[in-house]
């Protein structure tokens, strides 16, 4: 039986925070295996191929990830104290790990990006399949065309999710879509022009934007929504604004230094497209060999990857995600959560800024 603790006004589970979460994504992987399955079935009886294309999105989404946007929608949707037992929360979770497949199969293509998740890419898989099958036409031309919509696809069913959710969410799902494809563009455009102002203010914008907003910032915002608590906004945005930033600033450090077979991507991918990372914004800040480099286009990934160990820069990066993670638990350290929820989002926010993977 629920319980309410008066002097705190919070609500007390019967169960320990993560244990309820735990329940709901087991539920949303259900959701997820169910949906895929009946929508597999359904398209291949006009056209038995039409399935690969569902199974585009399918695969890739069964192949693991960390489920993080999800998680995030849950915690949310229970620190604003929802109901463990009202489910509607599952068909806006689903919606948002339904919208990063599609923004991940998209980006694929844009980096053109060979490897996902330990497995190929959605357009090198049907590259390939054209390359086996000697069809028609140019193998890249189709394996692109074919992930296009792929995403495309996902973009629609992750809309047919959230269709349910409530109409306060509306504009925050909006929001949420313009801001990330917005986001992408202004990388794609920076790095095709060779744009690499020393600004961190823009590299920041660029990647909350396309990453950090979307991750952590606006799935709490919508649970909470859901939830019937929209007066958590403000917390949570400087909450996922700070931990958005940290949560990518790590995945810039696991591209500039990590290791390819853990992270299930190639190295250095985002410094082989040019792309205007926080931390290829805050090198450059600093050792303007690397901003001059950049610029001349003279510089491999991996001589790049080199010289950024030499500036020792990843040391600063460190430091600012410990700041970051310090200041988003602070945001949250006095508004009214359900029991224990402040907590488990501490916990939570250390989890996704000192990740390996």
């Amino acid at each position: 039986m629920t319980t309410i603790d008066t002097t705190l006004g919070e609500r007390a589970p019967t169960a320990p925070p993560r244990k309820v979460r735990e329940h709901l994504m087991e539920l949303l992987e259900e959701r997820l295996r169910a949906f895929f399955r009946e929508e597999q079935e359904r398209r291949s009886t006009a056209y038995s191929s039409a399935s690969d294309l569902v199974s585009s999105v399918a695969d890739l989404v069964g192949a693991g990830g960390k489920r993080v946007r999800p998680a995030f929608c849950i915690s949310g949707y229970l620190a604003a104290g929802g109901d463990p037992d009202d489910h509607r929360v599952l068909r806006a979770a689903v919606a948002l790990e339904l919208l990063h497949a599609a923004a991940l199969i998209h980006d694929d293509i844009m980096d053109a990006a060979t490897r996902r998740r330990g497995v190929p890419t959605v357009h090198e898989k049907h590259s390939a399949s054209h390359r086996s099958g000697g069809w028609r036409g140019e193998d890249r031309r189709y394996g692109e065309g074919v992930a296009v919509l792929a995403g495309d696809l996902a973009l629609v069913y992750a809309d047919q999710f959230m269709a349910t959710a409530p109409a306060m969410v509306d504009a925050l799902w909006a929001e949420l879509r313009t801001e990330l494809i917005v986001g992408q563009f202004v990388d794609v455009h920076v790095a095709a022009a060779a744009e690499f102002p020393v600004d961190p203010d823009l590299a920041r914008w660029i990647a909350l934007s396309k990453s950090g907003r979307y991750t952590i910032h606006r799935p709490l915002e919508v649970g909470a929504a859901i939830a019937g608590r929209p007066d958590l906004g403000n917390a949570f945005e400087a909450y996922g604004a700070a931990i958005g930033e940290a949560f990518q600033l790590r995945d810039d450090i696991m591209d500039a230094f990590g290791d390819g077979q853990v992270t299930g991507k190639p190295d250095g991918l985002d410094l082989t497209s040019h792309k205007m990372t926080l931390l290829l914004g805050a090198a450059m800040e600093r050792d303007l060999e690397i901003r001059d480099l950049v610029h001349a286009g003279e510089m491999s990934a991996g001589s790049l990857r080199t010289r950024l160990r030499e500036t020792g820069v990843r040391v600063d990066i460190e430091r600012h995600i410990d700041r970051l993670v310090d200041d988003g638990c602070q945001a949250i350290a006095k508004v009214p959560l359900a029991a224990g929820w402040r907590e488990e989002l501490v916990e939570m926010a250390r989890l996704v800024a000192y990740r390996d993977c």
